[in-house]
């Protein structure tokens, strides 16, 4: 399976020895990616004006299986690319003028299903255990993928005694909070499409260090995969130009809840103590007479 990353590049060593049909297909995609990657191999035929079959063909010749292999490839390209005015015209066609609310609940209910697929148990299970035994948890996460790492944070805070969130601003301050990662601790790297670059230059910088590194992105083409040790894939097709971060989220979760269990003493024996601490100092309003909610004071 070829990375997507690399799949324009393909087709331009290639072009050359293409034939008039396949040339018009390279050319389209070249274009056209966005569109293309959506296409069955028979729209896409119909909307260059090539044979379906020339359309199969041309994936062949660039080495994939079979053109589902290629339409993954320009699905991957496409997230990876767009631009924001480009996702806004993408989602348009695909939620079309019907029910948003409705439109975009069911597409992140479908990147659940999706991710509850294709996430590795084994992968997810090595996470675990490289959390629960590290000396230091590093998490990063920057622009949208922030709210993600800040979250993981919060939790790990409450269950580990060292947990450092890295705020990705400038390159120096980014290194400055990393400087001495080693291969006593894990980073945890949090990156959607479009892949942010500063996240790439952390892992890069944890991976010379001997660091244990779990990527949570999107998928096996990520540019995060080169460097991590396991990998945790979370659907985030965009409905928009905004991300989707509900089946991430998700992921989290689980991941926060299998880490708690396995370290389920030391999670009872801190917030035990948090507990006296916040009545003591008032931290939360007082429950109501009848409310159920006094068990979710750790939010």
């Amino acid at each position: 399976m070829h990375n997507s990353s690399d799949l324009l590049a393909l087709i331009e060593s290639k072009y050359g020895e293409m034939s008039k049909g396949q040339k018009i297909i390279a050319d389209y995609i070249r274009e056209h990616y966005d569109k293309a990657a959506y296409m069955t191999a028979l729209k896409f035929g119909q909307t260059v004006g090539v044979s379906e079959s020339t359309v199969v063909r041309f994936a062949s010749e660039l080495g994939f299986d079979g053109y589902p292999e290629l339409q993954t490839a320009l699905q991957d390209l496409m997230r990876s690319k767009l631009t924001t005015v480009q996702r806004i015209e993408l989602s348009t066609d695909k939620i079309g003028d019907g029910d948003i609310l409705d439109a975009v609940l069911h597409h992140d209910i479908e990147k659940i299903r999706r991710t509850l697929e294709e996430t590795s148990r084994d992968d997810f299970n090595r996470a675990v255990d490289i959390i629960s035994s590290c000396h230091t948890i590093y998490i990063i996460g920057a622009r949208s993928s922030a709210s993600l790492a800040q979250f993981l944070s919060h939790y790990f805070d409450l269950i580990f005694p060292r947990v450092k969130l890295v705020h990705a601003s400038t390159r120096s301050e980014l290194f400055e909070q990393i400087l001495r990662i080693d291969e006593k601790d894990a980073l945890i790297a949090i990156s959607f499409p479009r892949y942010s670059r500063q996240t790439i230059e952390a892992l890069k910088y944890a991976n010379s260090r001997g660091t244990n590194i779990i990527a949570i992105t999107d998928c096996a083409s990520s540019p995060l995969t080169q460097f991590s040790d396991c990998n945790l894939f979370a659907k985030s097709d965009m409905a928009s130009f905004v991300d989707s971060l509900v089946a991430p989220l998700s992921l989290i979760n689980a991941l926060i809840v299998a880490v708690s269990r396995r370290c389920s003493e030391t999670v009872t024996r801190n917030l035990e103590r948090l507990e006296e601490i916040w009545r003591e100092f008032e931290v939360y309003e007082p429950a109501k007479s009848g409310d159920d909610s006094g068990g979710k004071d750790s939010k």
